[in-house]
């Protein structure tokens, strides 16, 4: 709980990452540490978490100036939303709060696909949209080419005014890597769309996590290490066995 001013929540979240460092470094100095945010908003009508709002977007840029002054990396989150579905709601809130995240420098980002409900559940379907977001996103913080293939010097002037740029040599060898390729977006004709099924972007994710799922192959793990893990295992659960909680 927090302040409900953006700036009374930053004096907040600061007084406590300042206080885990110093407090971490009194236990081990010189132990590697980071600043860690997770300031959302609530709902003054009932309570309930929000995410991917304006508020909480200032929050975690902010975050990240604090994190820089004090020369320690920032962990943020990434993908949250209260929807109950992966519906618009959910990717709205999901692309706000990743690009706040990434445009605050987060050097560690949790929760980057498939928070649903304020993270009440996970959902496959919202998963792969937003493994598709986080390429995208990925793609876009690389920053701009600017190799001598790239500016495309001989393309402009072979190609030269009036024609388009299609068929032309440079194209042919960039076309495959020029653009981020969606895997789950749908960019064809209204009618390719409709003889295709006229899905949206949830029934088209929900086929792909299936289609995956059935072409996973498991890579195998040496039996020795499975049996090494498996014995630490039993032997942690040995040692602390479950109990009661009030």
């Amino acid at each position: 709980m927090s302040p409900c001013t953006v700036a009374g929540t930053l004096t907040q979240v600061l007084a406590e990452a300042l206080t885990t460092l110093a407090l971490v470094q009194l236990i081990n100095p010189g132990a590697p540490s980071l600043m860690g945010s997770f300031a959302s908003t609530i709902s003054m009508q009932s309570g309930s978490p929000t995410f991917g709002t304006p508020e909480a977007g200032k929050m975690v840029l902010a975050s990240g100036q604090l994190a820089r002054r004090l020369g320690v990396p920032l962990h943020t989150v990434g993908t949250l939303s209260a929807s109950k579905l992966a519906d618009a709601q959910s990717q709205q809130e999901a692309t706000w709060g990743l690009l706040m995240a990434m445009f605050a420098g987060a050097n560690v980002i949790n929760h980057a696909t498939g928070w649903l409900e304020g993270g009440l559940v996970t959902s496959f379907k919202k998963t792969v949209i937003d493994a598709d977001l986080c390429g995208k996103v990925a793609s876009f913080f690389e920053g701009i080419d600017l190799s001598v293939n790239a500016l495309a010097m001989d393309a402009i002037r072979e190609v030269g005014p009036g024609r388009h740029f299609l068929a032309s040599e440079h194209t042919q060898e960039n076309f495959l890597s020029a653009f981020y390729r969606s895997e789950s977006s749908d960019s064809n004709a209204y009618e390719q769309w409709i003889a295709e099924g006229g899905k949206d972007a949830a029934r088209r994710a929900n086929a792909q996590w299936k289609r995956q799922l059935d072409l996973y192959q498991d890579p195998g793990l040496d039996p020795a290490i499975d049996e090494a893990l498996q014995a630490f295992i039993d032997r942690r659960k040995a040692s602390e066995p479950d109990r009661d909680y009030y």
